[in-house]
């Protein structure tokens, strides 16, 4: 059965239920996603994510490991998570457990493990693990590198927290953030596997309930830097960890999304097949792997990309990703990367779309970006037929592309 929305009136909301019926294996999965309630919503820094973590603690009347051995018991997966936009909670079982792991669900909803003894193990592990990625240089520069892009805005804070906003987070904090952004009002419901639309319509009725209503909020545009700034963070390394980034005017709601796709793929994202990787390792051997992405989400439109190399060739490799940039967006691509990369995006479809998890995750990302579903087939038919005169006239449209800014790890 193909994907499908379907609204599910719920009071005075009508709450989308992205749906796909499979029947090849015996299981069934079912995300409840809340909009607008991820690390970007932080009323301080890693507030969302210890959220999550708390809940994954179990119920106050069960405790941690007693929660943890009825889902062992039944083999069944009830879990929650955030990203930047979203709070999410996870179910997963099989067919004949899925009732029981909605049960659980449900204890978790009324019944949320908020006891100091809990909130003291989640920021045992935080703080742990907070310390671990002070050494941990790819972390280090990636979230300087949002310092630089997004100075004075959400996305440039730490939002997976620091020590000291993890030490001082309350039940209260967490409690509040919980109840005001997670609501049957900002939630979509993503099910899919071995279950027919009306008993996956049943299970989302049996889960509202449980949910308040929330104040919706919008979700803000952060405007990328310009600036072609430069950091050096010091730290006692034995290699460069070099992160860049530019703005990238374009956005989500076009409708050609599948040129951004084959530029991005050809620019950095191709592997040995891309320009990065082509002139950084393979002409001059300065580094293992070199990537770039083109982010489009609701939230920024901006290109990201790294590299480590030797901190004897820091600043060659530098201005080298300053060089491939600017040739790319000043020339264009070339007749042959447009085939190949044709040849590639076309030919591994079926690989992005052999899982009904993929499926699911596909047609919920078609629905959050308000395209309608069957949107990647037919960007799959334009990739096809483009041709190299559109590409380049895409491609040098944008020469924002290269006002990169740099955070390099280096050397005390």
């Amino acid at each position: 059965m193909a994907e499908s929305i379907t609204r599910i009136n719920y009071k005075e909301t009508k709450v989308p239920v992205v749906f796909e019926e499979g029947n090849f294996v015996p299981i069934v999965s079912l995300q409840l996603v809340f909009t607008n309630a991820g690390h970007l919503s932080n009323t301080k820094d890693g507030l969302a994510d210890m959220s999550a973590k708390l809940l994954n603690e179990g119920t106050k009347k069960d405790g941690s490991v007693g929660f943890a051995e009825k889902l062992d018991d039944h083999a069944v997966d009830v879990s929650a998570h955030v990203g930047r936009e979203s709070f999410v909670f996870e179910v997963s079982a099989l067919k004949s457990e899925f009732p029981y792991a909605i049960e659980r669900l449900k204890e978790l909803l009324r019944d949320p493990n908020y006891t100091q003894k809990a909130l003291d193990q989640v920021k045992r592990q935080k703080i742990g693990w907070l310390t671990q990625k002070k050494s941990d240089f790819d972390y280090v520069a990636a979230t300087k590198l949002r310092e630089i892009l997004f100075k004075g805005t959400a996305l440039a804070r730490p939002y997976d927290g620091t020590i000291e906003s993890v030490k001082s987070m309350t039940l209260q904090d967490i409690e509040t953030f919980i109840s005001s952004h997670l609501g049957y009002n900002n939630a979509i419901a993503v099910i899919g596997g071995d279950i027919s639309f009306d008993e996956a319509e049943k299970y989302v009725n049996e889960l509202l309930p449980l949910l308040g209503k929330v104040k919706k909020e919008e979700t803000k545009h952060f405007t990328v830097s310009d600036k072609k700034e430069t950091v050096l963070v010091p730290e006692d390394t034995q290699q460069a960890y070099i992160y860049f980034g530019a703005p990238f005017h374009y956005s989500y709601k076009e409708k050609d999304q599948y040129k951004a796709k084959i530029a991005e793929y050809i620019l950095g994202g191709a592997g040995f097949g891309s320009r990065l990787m082509e002139e950084i390792r393979v002409k001059r051997g300065l580094t293992y792997g070199a990537y770039s992405v083109l982010r489009r989400t609701k939230y920024a439109s901006y290109l990201s990309g790294y590299l480590q190399t030797k901190l004897s060739t820091q600043e060659e490799a530098k201005t080298l990703v300053q060089k491939v940039v600017d040739d790319f967006v000043a020339k264009g691509i070339t007749a042959q990367e447009l085939e190949s990369a044709k040849k590639f995006l076309v030919g591994s479809e079926p690989l992005r779309t052999e899982t009904l998890s993929q499926r699911l995750n596909r047609a919920y990302n078609e629905f959050y970006y308000g395209r309608p579903l069957g949107f990647s087939k037919e960007q799959l038919k334009k990739i096809e037929t483009v041709t190299l005169e559109e590409m380049n006239t895409f491609i040098k449209a944008h020469p924002e592309l290269s006002e990169l800014s740099f955070a390099i790890v280096t050397k005390k």
